[in-house]
């Protein structure tokens, strides 16, 4: 039985000061909301209203609540239980302190049945936010704790550090001796015809009676039911099932899950079991492996030989598996408010959109379990990082051991999800900023950990490492090339970054800027705050410059959004597809980022906060396809009475053969006649395999007009087409930027 708690919270300006006053609390929540909303505040997302809450990070906050103690027999106990209390907090009861801790990623459990009485003054008091207390107004401020960098301050996320329970928290009726935890472990034999299973239950004090240990299959019926005695605290079982069905990632298979439930039933007990006392498990049975690339081990050739890249390609039940999908960051400012049904509308979109891995940025949250649960049922990967990024982590013995503890708690609670099949060590230790290398004592720490207790599952030290592609994040480059001039010339094994930012719709930046403020854009106004201007330098993410270099000087706001919008689509078309055709050599292709924790002016997202595609999440939707045809267009920008040119393409990323068939490129210059440029009949290919075509060329007439159309037809499968647009200009080539951007190589 399950108790919730009314809870009030208030802050003090120190550990011993008088508090403010007591105002209601939404559990799980964030103090700054339940403060805001006490003192009717507007909406933190709009304009500039997100300052008001900078003060709350330094304040000492206390949650409070009133037990009212349930009636309990002579064989139950009570718990009071949390799933996250963010970040250093102690509780007491009555006065008494029960526990301290630091970290929100480990779950707390306390028997309070004999300290309880009814009235009793339940009390979590949560310290300010962590801070290295020499370190900048920054990101770095996070470097000796667990907390997510993230709401330090980042390129698309205010400085806005959450605190408070943020996880489900309740009083809890439990049997006095019940199972604490059980969970089903698998090995899969090497033709995935066999799975051993192991059960392993642990009970809170030595047990006298019988478990029922059960498996069913996907569709609801019985595998087995063992009964099997317990006398111990901890027991092991095991058991076998031949030709279980295998767990696929959504585009190469179904998602069959099967059903573990262990039910206890004491020696003098008749009574029912209650649901307290029934563990139940999804199972979902595959195997995953991180292997090198096809003939990537004859690489380097030359002496002195060293070792090959990196293993990054994605081999799923002994298949490869071309991982199309994108860097997921928190759905929120506020982790607390994150539901079930936001987590599945993003996730739905994510497989609308055809992708079939997650990378969980380090920088932000480990993900609540729901997330987990739907992946395993969507057939999305997932990409875990610890919550470690862009900071030098210290080898001392009080960080280690925040982190073996926070770690221990993620690896145990995300081990069971079939969707998990990757653990990294957290976001872009290796680089200069960061400054960690693989002799650094946390990583070392986190590897360790993960072998310990999840060593089938692959663990990479960060993102990037040697071979992978990370960023660039523009659409043209410092160089002055376009990305559709420098992608055909990288050769990585991954491209786990790359970005290409556009404005919010007009709609979406109505929203939350002031109308005095909409247009022009400019710094110093919500469109700085939204991360518009001073991301990273003066002109990111709305990259005016690159804008007006395309096109010209912008005379409206519809006008500014559409032609980013273009540039954002056109830009991702050209990376997923080129990652593709470098297959095998490259496996992978993520785009930074999907989504964004509030609404930004401009940013490299593909949806809009909290939920809202732009037209780039169609232009990637449909460059991710398993199956389509594809153009590889050497630039962006194209004169009158040149030859223009496309590189026909089938790419398959699915497992299955396709039949020979017919292809047909036609261009559209303005609004003029389409003409057919060329027909491909191509032949038969392989599962997973892609086939290159020959060069469509066509004389560019003396008048430009503004646009070129180039469109793919496949013959009797209308859904395997695809279409470009490009610039046409009359005549001279286009002038430098105003103003020089970041090149990230």
């Amino acid at each position: 039985m399950v108790v919730a708690l009314d809870w009030e919270v208030s802050w003090r300006d120190s550990s011993d000061g008088e508090p403010s006053r007591w105002v209601p609390a939404a559990v799980p929540g964030a103090v700054q909301l339940d403060w805001a909303r006490a003192e009717g505040w507007d909406d933190h997302t709009y304009g500039e209203n997100w300052r008001q809450y900078e003060w709350m990070e330094d304040r000492y906050w206390t949650y409070r609540a009133r037990l009212r103690a349930p009636a309990l027999t002579s064989g139950e106990r009570l718990y009071f239980a949390s799933k996250g209390i963010d970040y250093s907090f102690t509780i007491r009861l009555d006065g008494t302190e029960l526990l301290r801790q630091e970290g929100m990623f480990t779950p707390v459990e306390l028997d309070v049945t004999e300290s309880i009485r009814e009235g009793s003054l339940l009390e979590i008091m949560i310290e300010p936010a962590p801070k290295r207390a020499d370190a900048p107004k920054s990101r770095s401020q996070a470097d000796h704790s667990c907390k997510p960098a993230v709401s330090y301050g980042w390129d698309w996320h205010p400085r806005l550090i959450p605190l408070g329970i943020w996880e489900e928290t309740y009083l809890i009726v439990r049997p006095a001796v019940h199972v604490a935890s059980s969970e089903v472990r698998y090995e899969l034999n090497e033709s995935l015809d066999r799975a051993e299973l192991q059960l392993v239950v642990r009970f809170n004090d030595a047990p006298a009676g019988e478990i029922v240990w059960s498996l069913k299959g996907p569709a609801g019926e019985p595998i087995f039911e063992l009964p099997l005695t317990v006398t111990d605290k901890c027991h092991t079982f095991e058991s076998m099932i031949d030709s279980p069905q295998l767990w696929w990632p959504h585009d190469h298979g179904g998602q069959p899950l099967y059903m573990s439930e262990v039910r206890y039933t004491p020696q003098e007990g008749k009574r029912s079991v209650s649901e307290a006392e029934s563990h139940r498990q999804r199972i979902g049975f595959r195997r995953v492996k991180l292997v090198v690339h096809e003939d990537g081990w004859k690489e380097p050739s030359q002496f002195p030989k060293s070792r090959s890249l990196p293993p990054i390609t994605m081999e799923i039940n002994g298949r490869v598996i071309f991982c199309k999908g994108t860097n997921w960051v928190n759905p929120s400012i506020f982790p607390g408010t994150i539901t079930a049904a936001d987590y599945g509308t993003l996730l739905k979109l994510a497989k609308e959109a055809n992708m079939n891995l997650l990378r969980i940025w380090g920088g932000g949250i480990v993900n609540k379990q729901s997330f987990f649960e739907q992946c395993n049922e969507l057939g999305l990967m997932v990409w875990q990082e610890f919550p470690l990024a862009c900071n030098l982590y210290p080898d001392s013995q009080e960080y280690l051991k925040v982190l073996d503890q926070e770690s221990r708690s993620i690896i145990i609670r995300l081990r069971r999800h079939p969707s998990v099949v990757l653990w990294c060590g957290g976001n872009e230790l290796f680089n200069a900023w960061s400054k960690m290398t693989d002799q650094s004592l946390p990583l070392r720490l986190l590897n360790a950990n993960c072998y310990e207790l999840d060593a089938k599952t692959p663990f990479l030290m960060t993102s990037p490492i040697e071979g992978m592609g990370h960023g660039h994040y523009m659409f043209r480059y410092r160089t002055g090339e376009d990305v559709l001039e420098a992608m055909p010339r990288a050769q990585n094994t991954a491209y786990t970054e790359f970005g290409v930012p556009s404005p919010s719709s007009v709609e979406q930046l109505k929203s939350f800027i002031p109308p005095e403020e909409l247009f022009p854009p400019k710094p110093g106004t919500a469109w700085e705050s939204h991360h518009a201007f001073h991301a990273l330098s003066p002109e990111m993410w709305l990259m005016e410059d690159q804008l007006e270099h395309y096109f010209g000087p912008y005379e409206s706001l519809e006008q500014l959004v559409e032609n980013g919008q273009l540039l954002q689509s056109e830009g991702y078309k050209c990376i997923y597809e080129e990652a593709r055709r470098q297959k095998p050599k490259c496996s992978m292709a993520l785009n930074w980022c999907y989504n964004e924790p509030w609404p930004t002016a401009a940013n490299n997202s593909i949806i809009m906060w909290p939920a809202k595609p732009k037209p780039a999440y169609y232009a990637v939707q449909a460059s991710c396809r398993p199956v389509l045809a594809s153009a590889r267009i050497p630039k962006f920008v194209w004169n009158a009475k040149e030859w223009f040119e496309a590189e026909l393409w089938l790419l398959n990323d699915s497992p299955n053969a396709l039949e020979a068939g017919r292809m047909e490129a036609y261009v559209t210059i303005g609004s003029g006649e389409r003409r057919l440029l060329l027909t491909w009949d191509y032949a038969d290919a392989k599962p997973n395999e892609n086939l290159r075509g020959p060069t469509a060329r066509y004389k560019l007439p003396g008048t430009a007009g503004e646009r070129i159309k180039l469109e793919l037809v496949v013959d009797g499968k209308p859904e395997w087409s695809s279409a470009y647009t490009i610039l046409y200009r009359n005549g001279s080539a286009p002038a430098a930027p105003k103003r020089n951007t970041l090149n990230f190589q």
